[in-house]
Parts: structure tokens; sequence; C-alpha cells
């Protein structure tokens, strides 16, 4: 298994019930190994490990987006 690492910016005023949903969401989708904020100190940052092989990156950020329009990727 192949394994890539992403940063998913979100908005900072999601709530922890919305945050906690995304992760789970993520952590269910085939191919994706890890999906956590990283609650201190930046609560907004969404890190993500995922095997590229299984699934892109850019549709997992497009997950994201399905709860908040406004997320982006940051490079690592």
């Amino acid at each position: 298994m192949n394994t890539a690492d992403m940063m998913i910016h979100v908005q900072p005023s999601l709530d922890m019930q919305t945050r906690t949903g995304l992760e789970k969401q993520l952590l269910g989708r085939v191919g994706v190994d890890c999906a956590e904020f990283n609650h201190s100190p930046q609560p907004y940052a969404l890190m993500v490990k995922y095997d590229p092989d299984a699934v892109e990156g850019m549709e997992l950020l497009q997950m994201v987006r399905r709860v908040d329009p406004a997320a982006f990727m940051v490079g690592l």
C-alpha cells in the first residue's frame, strides 16, 4: 500500500460535532487510513493519510467541501 498525507484547512467556526462527522465520513472511505483534526493548537487543520492508488486526494477534498465549501488543501 502506498501512502500519502494531506492537510485540509476548514473554517475555524466549524463545531466539534461537524468535525467529528467529517473524520468519521473520511474514515469510512476505502483507501483512507487516518483522518483527524489537530484539535490543539490548529483546530481547523484536518490531517488525512490515504492510499493514492485507492482514492484521489481531490476526491477527499470534495467530500470535505460538501460540509465546508471554503475548505482547501494545504501543501505539506
